[in-house]
């Protein structure tokens, strides 16, 4: 067993590709939908049907150009936008042995006296979407940030439309990347919409403001802070418990013990990209180093390092963006963890702890939902 350590471009062109003169590039249009028909996926739309800015009719989420039964069960099972398939499902991994040993070498943490399940990968800027056209037409408390699309580092998620009829989709080589550009509030807003089964309407009491979370408005660090679990609780941003076991823990007959690394390793993960995965690999910069994906995309999709999983089944603990927890005590910060695509190997260790101001959402923040009995 391994010897454990102390540690305390422009925007990128995802767009439209027009005819070369505007006068000319909606002369060949025959839906009417407003979409050159060079670039319309889905060029019989029906007239009046709101489409994407590929010209998918919003909603049609098995890619057969309409809005149907078939689109409506897809979602209710967990699809996620007008750019969804099969891996728009959010993944789950049970985490077992209630009861378990904390990490002796770390204060107790990890430390967990129920069975629960956690997110096999980050959630994607491909299941952000799907939140953000359920509830975020009019988004009254900012769910979509606009650097997700304008900034070089964004996800790619674009919106379009007015206030109270705004719709939003994702670029195709984005989807299946962890979102970014997202607060700690954020995240409770996305776990209480699961919670409350994916509703549709405005961000009120019934979809985002109450649920495991009673936000209830909460916008500022201040009443972020003061926000806690609720006692029935489902769907949840991770304790930093239940975030750090899901990491780091292993436990077999006769053995438990805590890795430095959430690859299941005590030795430091190397960040290269190659199919297929040797293990103990994530993204992130090496100090003097190359990262493992550079511009436009920065991100790996996840779970792209395929034999690099915690001992749970957990891909990207370590690397792609910092992710959210529960935990506060930072100093009116809540907490991150994990790593990023741009930092070094030493913030993807176990006794790496920090946090952020969880009214703020930025370039290497991100996060995955757990569920709890």
């Amino acid at each position: 067993m391994g010897t454990r350590r102390w540690v305390a471009a422009s925007a990128v062109a995802v767009a439209l590709v027009l005819l070369a003169s505007p006068a000319l590039a909606w002369a060949a249009d025959s839906d009417g939908d407003g979409v050159a028909d060079s670039v319309d996926i889905c060029n019989n739309t029906p007239a009046g049907t709101p489409v994407d800015f590929d010209g998918r009719p919003r909603g049609d989420m098995d890619w057969d150009c309409d809005m149907d039964l078939d689109d409506m069960a897809m979602f209710q099972l967990g699809f996620t936008g007008p750019y969804e398939s099969l891996d728009g499902v959010i993944r789950m991994v049970p985490v077992g042995h209630p009861g378990n040993a904390g990490d002796p070498t770390n204060g107790g943490y990890g430390r967990v006296n129920y069975v629960y399940a956690i997110g096999k990968y980050e959630i994607t800027a491909r299941q952000y979407t799907a939140f953000l056209n359920a509830v975020a037409c009019t988004d009254t408390y900012k769910l979509y940030d606009p650097s997700m699309w304008s900034e070089a580092y964004g996800c790619k998620i674009r919106r379009g439309g007015l206030p109270g009829h705004y719709f939003y989709g994702v670029a195709g080589d984005w989807a299946d990347r962890p979102v970014n550009y997202v607060s700690w509030g954020d995240a409770a807003r996305f776990a209480n919409w699961l919670h409350n089964g994916r509703p549709t309407g405005d961000q009120d009491l019934t979809t985002t403001e109450d649920g495991s979370y009673h936000l209830d408005g909460a916008k500022t660090d201040a009443e972020l802070l003061a926000v806690a679990r609720e006692p029935d609780a489902t769907w949840v941003i991770p304790s930093g418990h239940e975030w750090y076991k899901a990491a780091y823990y292993i436990e077999v007959p006769g053995i438990y013990y805590y890795f430095d690394y959430p690859t299941a390793s005590d030795t430091p993960p190397s960040n290269v990209l190659v199919d297929p995965d040797p293990g103990n690999n994530a993204t992130f910069k090496p100090s003097g180093g190359e990262a493992t994906v550079g511009s436009p995309y920065f991100r790996t999709r996840v779970g792209a390092h395929e034999n690099s999983a915690s001992f749970y089944g957990t891909f990207d603990q370590g690397g792609n963006v910092f992710e959210w927890i529960e935990d506060t005590g930072f100093s009116g910060l809540r907490g991150v963890r994990g790593g990023a695509f741009l930092g070094g190997v030493r913030y993807l260790e176990s006794e790496y702890r920090s946090g952020d101001y969880p009214s703020r959402g930025i370039h290497i923040s991100g996060f995955r939902v757990a569920r709890v009995p």
